[in-house]
């Protein structure tokens, strides 16, 4: 709760009390809290305000520090290409390509999205991207 900045009347309010932005930062921190290989969110700043959402982000920064991964599902690309290692692009319901945030556009990922340009016109993460080592935790 001190992380993202939330500061209910009490700490014994019940969450059904707070704000729809409390609300989806203490799932968040839930999330975070008990996580133990890869935490999961679906638009977890839908309903925060640009305050909270910059908390929440950063608290995704520090769970990543940490060494756990966090698959971010998020229709705002401006939050995408601030958190993101790999993005994931789906379209129609299927992935329609795996890109890299260092060497693709967001005008790009959009095009792609929308389908206004083919999957095959922008460079996969995959090919530039090694594969995890079996030593490598996070993907254990």
């Amino acid at each position: 709760m001190n992380l993202l900045g939330i500061r209910p009347k009490s700490i014994r309010q019940a969450v059904e009390t707070l704000s729809g932005g409390q609300r989806q930062a203490v799932a968040v921190a839930r999330a975070a809290a008990w996580g133990r290989k890869v935490v999961i969110l679906d638009e977890p700043t839908a309903a925060l305000g640009v305050r909270e959402t910059q908390q929440v982000l950063d608290l995704i920064r520090r769970v990543r520090e940490q060494g756990l991964s966090v698959v971010l599902i998020s229709h705002s690309m401006p939050e995408v290409f601030a958190i993101a290692d790999r993005i994931h692009i789906h379209r129609l319901g299927r992935r329609a390509a795996v890109v890299s945030p260092k060497t693709t556009g967001m005008s790009e990922v959009v095009a792609v999205m929308t389908g206004a340009l083919p999957s095959e016109s922008v460079t996969s993460a995959l090919l530039a991207t090694p594969a995890p080592s079996s030593s490598d935790q996070r993907f254990q």
